[in-house]
């Protein structure tokens, strides 16, 4: 009987792995997204301290376990059978859930999943015995910690709002005191700045990093928490002492101190509170399996009091070992780059022209509409000479030295340093009041309303802002949601099914972990294959313009050219599959060029002052691309329109002339994709030489078609996607020519200034 109980324990070790992975992949933005964002130091740098705070945090922490042993149900109540049906369904449940949210690149509590899988799946295992026993469901409370639940909930909440208005107050003050004139204002303000950011950072440290850390004796925990306002008081003269040598004698950018403290912090403290959601379930089966043995009872008859006495404590081993995993996880994990991808779009300075990862939406709309007009009725209210004040603190400086938008941060130090001092002082605040916040909630929520008072959010972006924002605060919920229902469910089929039913869900977990991870992995080389292919323009002049515009016009029409025959073949056949995904196709390049074409005011900003004329040859090969991806886009449409409301088919002679159009076209546009992949302007007249063939190809179908509805054509709605793919069959023709020609002007005016020069 003990056999199955080991291979249940031996399951719970791999689901522990895992979910240290994911789970590491998905919190990692806690302490990473104010260092990489502001760029305050290397990126190595950042991972090096991160790794330092983790492992000093995993080394250092007891574990807190209580929460996976006795903070959801309580253990006298159930058998060791029970427990280990519980552990299981959780983690079973939360590897799959967090792993969802890491492809999605959401960051979700890992603190919120895992109390509701373990009310999930004690609650199911409850009503199983009330059920059993006849006993009435108001005895569900003797068997859960209702309480602990409620507690999430408040602090989801507390959490959100606390969080972004106290994030949005600080930092407005801030940017009014250092603007963004930064190495300005640090010699007057630095020291006392410095102060106030590293005692926040350290008293966090004390409160929350080292909680309950197995180094510290009780009465020393005693004394900090009895003496709370004498530490912060201390720390803050040695602090500012300090933060002003550097300051003024050592030279140093005393920011660039406070994001290394702070990351280091947020890592300890995740490694040290946080450890519990990955590992505090395995651990306590393990501690459970023990108990079990020692008693000499049977599992059904074992009770599982004993998990609620404080005595128990989780092996050095254990956190040694979990400490590891979690420092190789965050340096090998793409998904955990994914997370810290979407706060880093959220909380960034520039706005307008780059791409959204989330769409707006009606809330989205109407919040910043109403914001919008109270700003109006300050404005209103205001002086308009301290409205002028007050703007000119936000002024930022002109750039002098241009760089690839890549390297550009996020956002500055400052914004960087409040970040993490909020988070700390709200954290500690938080756990000295026994208050549920989760790190996960704080540091988020603060970076969206340092970002919101920073003005990063302007009338340009802030709807997709706020859309994200939303997006990501209902996943929250979601998460305790689904982490309930789902663990529920699992609960109810291991009870039922037993070994079989483990041997199976461990199986579909091995599967949809490695599909997963499949379709991450595509994903992650589409990107990077679409960033390749379709990027934004870095250059400063029109001969790097032309350079660039050349791969981007041999991409575009490479799968322009793919996907017109593709409908073609596909209205002939009438494959509504292939139709529906040349649509999906077409759409993702039109986007792409629309992101170009958003990213024109960049590329203006980006130009050397000698080389404005190239802003105009660029916006209209822009221009003359998104023409061409809309005429075959259209005839896309169209046909599928046609095709998917079973209208007749396109008759043998039509299909046959659209054919001669699409073999035609084949030849016309291989001869342009090796024109500019081998940037050949010289050759574009010779190819501009038999334009009138092709268009006079087009027109005599046109004529062709107005006869066959004046004899045989009997048919409207065929004549109507037949004249459709006609006309933006030329249309696109009509756009390549223009841009053929705009190029062979570009070679014309090349070689006469050459020509000038060599005079």
């Amino acid at each position: 009987m003990e056999q199955i109980f080991i291979v249940m324990l031996i399951a719970l070790a791999v689901l522990a792995i895992i979910d240290i992975t994911v789970g590491v992949s998905n919190d990692a933005v806690n302490f990473l997204n104010s260092a990489i964002g502001s760029k305050a130091v290397t990126f190595k740098t950042i991972m090096i301290v991160a790794s330092l705070g983790i492992l000093v945090g995993a080394l250092f922490s007891s574990g807190m376990m209580e929460i996976a042993r006795s903070g959801i149900f309580i253990p006298k109540m159930f058998t060791f059978n029970d427990v280990m049906i519980i552990f299981l369904a959780v983690m079973i449940t939360d590897v799959l859930l967090l792993d969802v949210f890491n492809s999605l690149g959401l960051p979700t509590s890992t603190t919120v999943s895992i109390v509701f899988e373990l009310l999930g799946s004690a609650v199911c295992l409850a009503v199983i015995k009330i059920v059993n026993s006849g006993s009435g469901w108001d005895t569900l409370p003797e068997y859960i910690n209702t309480a602990k639940a409620t507690q999430i909930v408040v602090g989801i909440l507390l959490s959100v709002l606390l969080s972004f208005t106290i994030g949005s107050i600080v930092q407005y003050l801030s940017r009014l005191v250092f603007t963004f004139n930064i190495d300005k204002k640090l010699k007057t303000f630095g020291g006392i700045f410095g102060g106030i950011a590293i005692t926040a950072i350290t008293f966090f440290i004390l409160i929350k990093g080292l909680k309950g850390a197995s180094f510290l004796s009780k009465e020393t925990t005693l004394w900090i928490k009895e003496n709370q306002m004498t530490i912060v008081a201390i720390s803050f003269v040695i602090w500012t002492i300090i933060s002003q040598l550097l300051v003024s004698v050592f030279k140093i950018n005393i920011l660039r101190v406070i994001i290394v403290i702070g990351t280091f912090a947020l890592a300890l403290a995740f490694a040290g509170n946080d450890l519990v959601n990955f590992i505090g379930v395995p651990i306590a089966a393990f501690q459970s399996f023990g108990f079990f043995q020692a008693s000499g009872m049977g599992a059904d008859e074992f009770m599982m009091g004993v998990l609620a006495e404080e005595s128990v404590v989780a092996p050095f081993y254990f956190l040694l070992i979990a400490g590891i995993i979690m420092v190789v996880t965050l340096w090998t994990s793409k998904k955990a780059k994914a997370v810290v991808e979407t706060e880093m779009n959220l909380a960034r300075q520039d706005a307008g022209g780059t791409e959204e990862k989330f769409d707006s939406n009606v809330l989205s709309r109407s919040i910043v509409r109403g914001t919008v007009f109270m700003g109006n009725m300050i404005d209103f209210v205001l002086p308009k000479s301290l409205q002028l004040k007050l703007d000119k603190r936000f002024e930022k400086p002109a750039v002098t030295v241009k760089r690839a938008a890549k390297d550009e941060p996020a956002f500055d130090m400052v914004r960087a340093s409040v970040n993490l001092m909020v988070a700390s002082i709200l954290i500690s605040i938080g756990t000295s009041m026994k208050l549920p916040l989760s790190t996960t909630y704080v540091t988020f929520m603060v970076a969206m309303g340092t970002s919101f008072a920073d003005r990063a959010w302007d009338r340009d972006s802030a709807v997709y802002r706020v859309a994200g924002v939303f997006n990501v605060i209902g996943g929250w919920f979601v998460t305790g949601i689904v982490a309930f229902l789902a663990s529920f469910v699992t609960a109810y089929i291991l009870k039922i099914g037993e070994v079989y039913s483990l041997v199976l869900m461990l199986i579909i977990v091995g599967i949809l972990l490695y599909r997963s991870n499949k379709v991450h992995r595509r994903k992650e080389k589409e990107k990077e294959l679409e960033e390749a292919q379709l990027s934004r323009v870095d250059v400063v002049n029109i001969q790097g313009v032309a350079a660039e515009s050349s791969t981007q016009i041999a991409n575009v029409l490479t799968r322009v050219n793919e996907q017109y025959t593709v409908v073609i073949d596909a209205i002939a056949l009438q494959d509504i599959n292939e139709l529906k995904k040349s649509r999906k196709k077409l759409k993702k390049l039109e986007k792409e060029v629309d992101n170009l074409r958003g990213n024109v005011y960049y590329f203006i900003k980006n130009l050397d002052d000698t080389s404005v004329e190239a802003s105009k040859f660029y916006v209209v090969t822009l221009g003359y691309l998104q023409e061409m991806i809309k005429a075959v886009s259209f005839i896309s449409q169209n046909s599928l329109t046609h095709v998917d409301n079973n209208h007749k088919k396109l008759k043998f002679n039509q299909i046959r002339d659209l054919k001669l159009i699409d073999q035609k076209l084949q030849e016309f546009f291989d001869q342009i994709i090796k024109l500019f992949s081998e940037e050949k302007y010289s050759e574009i007249e010779a190819i501009l030489a038999n334009k009138e063939e092709i268009i006079s190809t087009v027109d005599k179908l046109i004529q062709k078609q107005i006869i066959r509805i004046r004899t045989t054509e009997t048919s409207p709605k065929n004549s109507k996607l037949y004249f459709s793919i006609l006309f933006e069959s030329d249309d696109l023709i009509k756009a390549t020519i223009g841009l053929l020609e705009l190029f062979k002007n570009f070679e014309m005016d090349v070689k006469r200034k050459s020509f000038i020069r060599m005079r």
